[in-house]
This record gives C-alpha cells, sequence and structure tokens, in this order.
C-alpha cells in the first residue's frame, strides 16, 4: 500500500511539472526549484522529488547535471529534419557538437540499386552528434553522390556543413521521403552512444532529392529516444 501511495505521489509532482514546462511556465534552459523547494511546495519527501526528476528525464523534459540541478530542456518546437538534424536543430537553437566518424569513397551497389541509381559510388558521411557539454544523442551515416567537387570531400575533408557542400555543388534537397522505425542498436553503436548493447533507438532513413527529382543524400541515423520525438500530422486544410 505504501509503495502505491509513493508512486502516486512521485506521478502526481511529475505531472504537474510537466504541465508547467509544456505551457512555458517554466522556460527551456530554466533552471528547476532544488529538491527541498520542491518537497515543500508538494508536502511530499525528497524522495519522491527524485523519482519525478526520474520520470520527467525519461520524457525528454529535464536534464539533471551533476552539482548542478535539473535544467528544462524540451522547448516545445517543432524541428524539420527535412535538411538534416545539423541545420534543423541549430535553426531551433539547440547547441551541438559533431564528430566525424568517418569520410571516405564507398561502393554500394545495395543503394544504388534500392533508389535505382545509375552509379553506385558515393561519398560515405558518419558523424556522431552531442548536446554541447552533455550526451551523445545520434549517429548519423550519409551518403551523397560521389561526382564533381564532392568526390574530393575525403581528401579535402568537410570544413563547414554538409548542407552548404551540397549547395556548393549544385544540389539542393527539395523533396524525399523519410521512413521511420525502432532498432536495437549494435556494440560499437552503443559504446559511442554511450548506452546498452541491444537498447532500443528510434531508426530514421531519409531519402533527399532535389527539384528534379535527382538523387541528392540518403542518411540513416539513429536518435536517442529521450531526446527526439516525433511530429506527424495529417489531413488536408481547408482552403
Amino acid at each position: 500500500m505504501f509503495g502505491q501511495v509513493l508512486k502516486l505521489k512521485h506521478e502526481r509532482v511529475a505531472e504537474q511539472l510537466a504541465r508547467e514546462i509544456r505551457k512555458g511556465r517554466l522556460a527551456p534552459g530554466s533552471r528547476l526549484p532544488g529538491e527541498h523547494a520542491l518537497a515543500t511546495r508538494f508536502d511530499v519527501s525528497r524522495n519522491t522529488v527524485r523519482q519525478a526528476l526520474i520520470d520527467l528525464t525519461r520524457q525528454g523534459l529535464i536534464q539533471t547535471r551533476s552539482g548542478k540541478g535539473s535544467f528544462v530542456t524540451f522547448d516545445g518546437r517543432t524541428i524539420d529534419d527535412r535538411l538534416g538534424w545539423s541545420r534543423a536543430l541549430a535553426e531551433q537553437g539547440v547547441p551541438t557538437t559533431v564528430r566525424t566518424l568517418r569520410l571516405e569513397l564507398v561502393h554500394e551497389p545495395e543503394l544504388a540499386e534500392r533508389f535505382d541509381l545509375a552509379s553506385a559510388e558515393f561519398v560515405a558521411i558518419d558523424r556522431l552528434r552531442s548536446l554541447d557539454e552533455g550526451p551523445a544523442i545520434s549517429i548519423e551515416r550519409s551518403r551523397i553522390p560521389a561526382a564533381g567537387p564532392l568526390r574530393d570531400l575525403p581528401e579535402q575533408g568537410l570544413t563547414g556543413s554538409l548542407y552548404a557542400a551540397l549547395r556548393a555543388a549544385g544540389l539542393a534537397p527539395a523533396q524525399g521521403e523519410e521512413w521511420v522505425d525502432l532498432a536495437r542498436v549494435t556494440q560499437p553503436d552503443a559504446e559511442l552512444l554511450g548506452c546498452g548493447d541491444g537498447d532500443l533507438f528510434l531508426r530514421t532513413q531519409r531519402l533527399s532529392l532535389d527539384a528534379r527529382g535527382e538523387f541528392v543524400e540518403y542518411v540513416e541515423s539513429l536518435l536517442k529516444p529521450d531526446r527526439f520525438r516525433l511530429h506527424l500530422r495529417f489531413g488536408e486544410a481547408s482552403e
């Protein structure tokens, strides 16, 4: 009975704080009151507050930093990844750092066959994305045409954004398709992402084409589920 009451208490605290975060009463980046203050406000124990904070962390609403407190990470804004996660996150003011894991020419006939492409040569760009001074949140594996100036990327290096490199090569994403499912991470990816081998992650596969329908990029991303959420719309807008 006691365990059930304790659970109801921490759920009540978490629900109230989540409501305040989603309504903007607790702004993105703001620090939550300390455990003692929250315990006093809700008339519960500090252990109950800790359980509530764990719930909020699992929902991707806050992040707790050792010795500093808990901070709001949810901002309620929709992230549009059509131009890639880097550009989408940057436009929403989410600071991230990117580490290039792989940049080389590859031959992938399966990918060429899947999308009916004439050439099976691609530039492979694999990147690990992390929050600034925070944990890794995604691995992104891009494949772009190994043609024109893009073919020299492995030797020259990617000094700016991938989107800028594509634009400079005359390739501008204008349309495409995206598939989303769940995938279990392998041991090598788990080590990079700081998670357990076999943990479930969101997996997105995005095909980008230019305005003429020509291939621009294929990227497969593994997204940490407590850092990303899907927002889908359906139906036709009334005129």
